[in-house]
């Protein structure tokens, strides 16, 4: 819906509320505020198929300026504001930002990305004081322009970059359709008939803005006439709070977030309530069997858990009744169609582990990297992320690993996310990643990097009793050779930063 609609029939209405301070912005003041910032953005220069960056932490302050740019039909990059100056240079450079807009706190990368992109015009800097900065305020530029439309409103859209947790992140090139501003995006729709949203929702979003659920989810929230409690950063016992304080109806969440929210203590679990939840969504890692059904238990049966990418290619989803019945299930599909296939791009029987392809979906493309838009698609058509999986008799969807975190110890493949979910939830352990180490006899060896609950508690002692706990529940090949302890290395969606742990014990295994 066309949010000056949304604003004259919600007025006051809060659209987004922020979960540590408490702080409201209304429906109104997003209009007026996004208004003014679109005319800005027109008398910059900006036209649709433009493109900004947005360097911002979570904030109400991000809605108005990604409201602005979906209504003049620019491309526009949240940049990931945890990366170092480089990365996030990188990617502002990479995406031909003409504009980049950032907040006060991360002056230094902002600096670090004006410098190295040639494309960049100028940028804006978000809660500064006045006269504490040499570079031009947002609240200047925009103190004296209009708060309705401008003329030429056009549909947005967000260009998502992929995490990258192997090699350089690449942007995600979306196709802007020229439809009319409150035309809307597929996502919008798709939230409204698959999962409920409406004007009684109130979302929580405990992720980073500057990934695609998050940002899309909030958005999407806001079309349907409901409210968004965006948290700061996630915190178990916050989630709680801000699910009974604002009767949360829908929420969404990393498997990460589910163990940890399971690990706090049965007194405070029990303090809140969550009754008022209706949808219960989780995405973009697996999640263990028994952690999910201690969710469908403490919940109840509200989990939704759907597979998709950035790229926006397929999409799978299950609920909590379907995937009781076909547990470990990431669904079946709602878009494209799915091919498992191997590696000569045969379509493999049912039950038979391969990569999946996807077909019947539009195409997308890596933004200035044709050979790795070629690498993804096949002569068919068809698609992949690099995930590896199966598919049963009714078609569900249950996925094994990622092509590059396979191990391959002795000829056999092992697959590190069935030894992370056994070890996940073990009382001493409160992360893990398993990785496979260069082995001469076995070609590789299973290795778990385990992030302790207690730091005190790691050492030999603990070590070998996490192999034996993996021994009494897997084959004895799959079980860890051997357990370091560490904090483990995630981005904020929940990935684990594989890449990063195999350089660093590959590099120096003397040191382990």
């Amino acid at each position: 819906m066309h949010l000056t609609r949304l604003a004259a029939q919600h007025e006051d209405k809060p659209a987004v509320v922020m979960g540590g301070t408490g702080e409201v912005l209304s429906y109104r003041e997003l209009e007026n505020r996004s208004n003014r910032i679109a005319h800005l953005l027109r008398n910059r220069g900006l036209r649709p198929g433009d493109h900004i960056a947005i360097l911002m932490e979570n904030e109400l302050d991000v809605f108005p300026v990604v409201w602005a740019a979906q209504r003049t039909g620019l491309l526009y990059t949240p940049v990931n504001w945890h990366l170092a100056r480089n990365e996030a240079a990188y990617i502002v450079d990479n995406c031909g930002a003409r504009l980049l807009v950032h907040n006060a706190s991360l002056e230094e990368l902002a600096r670090a990305a004006e410098t190295t992109s040639p494309a960049l015009e100028s940028r804006l800097v978000v809660g500064a004081e006045p006269g504490s900065t040499t570079v031009e305020r947002l609240e200047d530029a925009v103190a004296n322009l209009p708060d309705t439309p401008v003329d030429d409103e056009v549909e947005g859209y967000y260009m998502f970059y992929s995490s990258g947790t192997t090699g350089r992140p690449k942007g995600i090139v979306p196709e802007l359709t020229g439809a009319p501003f409150g035309t809307g995006m597929s996502i919008d729709a798709m939230m409204a008939g698959r999962f409920g949203f409406g004007g009684d929702t109130v979302y929580l979003s405990p992720g980073p803005l500057y990934h695609a659920a998050p940002l899309g989810w909030c958005v999407g929230t806001v079309r349907n006439g409901g409210t968004a409690v965006v948290m700061e950063r996630f915190d178990a016992e916050q989630t709680l709070k801000l699910i009974d304080r604002y009767r949360v109806t829908h929420a969404q969440f990393v498997p990460t977030m589910f163990v940890r929210m399971l690990k706090l203590p049965d007194e405070v679990r029990t303090r809140y309530d969550v009754s008022s939840l209706c949808v219960v969504v989780h995405a973009a890692a697996p999640c263990p069997v028994e952690v999910k059904e201690r969710m469908i238990d403490w919940f109840g049966p509200k989990l939704v858990e759907f597979y998709s990418g950035s790229e926006g290619t397929g999409f799978f989803m299950i609920g909590s009744e379907e995937w009781l019945t076909h547990k470990g299930s990431v669904g079946r599909a709602v878009r494209g169609a799915v091919h498992i296939c191997d590696d000569d791009g045969n379509e493999l029987p049912v039950g038979e582990v391969g990569t999946v392809w996807f077909g019947d979906v539009p195409r997308f493309e890596y933004h200035g990297d044709p050979e790795k838009t070629a690498s993804v698609f096949d002569h068919r058509g068809w698609n992949t992320l690099g995930d590896l999986g199966q598919v049963d008799a009714e078609g569900y969807l249950y996925l094994s690993a990622r092509r590059t975190d396979l191990i391959l110890s002795g000829g056999v493949n092992i697959y590190p996310q069935e030894i992370e979910d056994a070890l996940i939830l073990h009382p001493a352990v409160a992360d893990v990643a398993v990785i496979g180490l260069p082995d001469e006899e076995m070609g590789q060896r299973v290795h778990a990097v385990v992030q302790p609950a207690a730091p005190t508690g790691a050492g030999p002692d603990l070590e070998r009793e996490l192999v034996e706990y993996c021994r009494d529940g897997l084959a004895h090949y799959k079980s860890p050779k051997s357990v370091s302890f560490e904090e483990v290395p995630r981005m904020p969606s929940g990935k684990i930063l594989r890449r990063e742990l195999l350089a660093r014990y590959t590099s120096a295994p003397a040191e382990r």
